[in-house]
């Protein structure tokens, strides 16, 4: 099958009511990111110095050697920046979730004992803070086990999410394949948190930020000063709380790391955040857990059958009759490059119109020409297709009086004769009235206007039936 793997869907035009406890108007996650002791390092077993996220402007990896003052720039994170953050957070009594790295967790007892003695969620960041896109499969899997293995060690139980952050092509795969996750957050996709299916496993993930996120200060172009980043958490706020108040209540992930926001200057702007949302109502401050435990209780998983997923016998028997006796289009339709955007009904009505559309003019007049006459004889021999006879009886097409009987017969001999097809109209837009002056009209329309018409008509009908059966 011609597949295509990337989600241009997700939650669609109206995305599930996030109902977060108490009628909050927006779910906000602070995450702080602990990589101190992680990071590329000789002394790790690591090639080189460490070259990202860091207040050393163009840093570059040092093959083979130390980086002191690199070094030093995640060393104040450890020693100064996470106590700053700690007294922040745990003085106002707000939740946060860590991402933390697992070898950084270890070498820092003092300050793995100060975020579970303020209840703080620890979730894991992977074994080392280093880029995983080269890594083969079998070598990162062998590291998310190992991960997990020294994380239980350490805190005391596993993590229950994850975040690896410099990840590879297979990391989501990988992690959510492991089935001891109760989110995790290696996408930036989505506002809302979003079901994954990945063979049996139906993981929940809740997508990250790298914009409302400290890692800008370390960034070109990004923020120089705390009022940047506190004009933008602000803005940001602003735009989904109104969104909240609407009816659609949205999450807001906040990224922070110790070395950076740890700063006195940088958290000034963080604590102007603070003050501003916290002096909101329904604002709801909370771990990614409490997020992932509220979402999956909510809004629980519910599979159903994907056209993108569908052997090509059962696409076809499935959707072969959505164009009226053509199943050719379905055929076509499913040899295309279909993806999770095909899977509801706008997505693969824009599949099979696509092959109805590209076919020859004489193909599509086989398709116009499947088409029951409208209150014809097969109607009055029940022969109609189960589609086309709720369709018409729709419009009470199937209670005509005799007079009525009488009209649609002539109206169709003399259109069929004028043009060559039947009169096709998608009769769930219409009323009987409707359709009668529609009949009278349309049929002095010359037959180029009439083909054209028919063939908008088809798809429409083509529309309404998908409707019926896919999101």
């Amino acid at each position: 099958m011609n597949r295509y793997p990337r989600d241009f869907r997700g939650h669609g035009p109206t995305p599930p009511d996030a109902k977060w406890p108490g009628g909050a108007k927006i779910a906000i996650s602070l995450v702080l990111n602990y990589e101190e002791g992680g990071e590329n390092n000789l002394l790790h077993g690591d090639a080189q110095s460490e070259a990202f996220l860091s207040d050393i402007a163009g840093a570059q990896p040092w093959p083979g050697m130390r980086h002191w003052n690199m070094e030093s720039l995640y060393d104040y994170g450890a020693r100064a920046g996470f106590w700053r953050l700690h007294r922040l957070f745990t003085e106002r009594g707000l939740p946060v979730t860590i991402y933390g790295v697992t070898s950084a967790l270890a070498r820092n007892p003092e300050q793995v004992a100060a975020m579970k003695s303020a209840g703080w969620e620890i979730a894991s960041h992977g074994l080392k803070w280093v880029d995983h896109r080269d890594m083969p499969e079998d070598a990162e899997r062998a590291q998310i086990a190992e991960s997990f293995r020294l994380h239980e060690e350490v805190v005391g139980a596993p993590p229950r999410g994850w975040y690896t952050g410099r990840c590879s092509m297979n990391t989501v795969r990988l992690t959510a394949e492991t089935a001891r996750l109760d989110w995790i957050s290696d996408t930036y996709d989505d506002d809302l948190p979003y079901w994954l299916e990945l063979g049996d496993r139906d993981q929940l993930v809740i997508p990250y930020t790298l914009e409302a996120n400290d890692m800008r200060f370390a960034t070109a172009p990004g923020y120089i000063e705390g009022e940047q980043f506190f004009t933008y958490l602000r803005d940001s706020f602003d735009t989904l709380y109104a969104e909240g108040l609407d009816g659609r209540a949205k999450m807001f992930s906040i990224g922070l790391h110790c070395r950076l926001i740890g700063r006195p200057g940088k958290i000034a702007g963080l604590k102007r955040f603070l003050d501003y949302a916290q002096e909101h109502d329904g604002v709801w401050f909370a771990r990614r857990i409490d997020i992932a435990r509220h979402w999956a209780a909510t809004h629980p998983h519910r599979r159903i059958e994907r056209p993108s997923q569908m052997t090509r016998e059962r696409f076809v028997t499935r959707f072969g009759g959505i164009f009226e006796h053509s199943p050719w289009i379905a055929e076509g339709a499913w040899s295309l490059e279909l993806g999770p955007a095909h899977d509801c009904a706008t997505g693969l009505h824009n599949a099979l119109t696509r092959i109805f559309r590209s076919a020859p003019r004489d193909q599509r007049l086989a398709v116009l020409r499947a088409h029951p006459d409208l209150a014809g004889k097969l109607a009055a021999a029940k022969r109609l297709t189960p589609e086309s006879t709720a369709e018409q009886a729709s419009a009470a097409l199937d209670a005509l009086t005799d007079d009525e009987r009488t009209r649609f017969q002539r109206l169709n001999a003399d259109y069929v004769a004028t043009h060559g097809f039947p009169f096709i109209i998608a009769v769930r837009d219409n009323t009987k009235a409707s359709i009668l002056q529609a009949f009278e009209t349309r049929i002095g329309n010359d037959s180029d206007t009439e083909f054209a018409t028919a063939c908008a008509q088809v798809e429409r009908i083509a529309e309404l039936r998908l409707k019926d059966i896919l999101p």
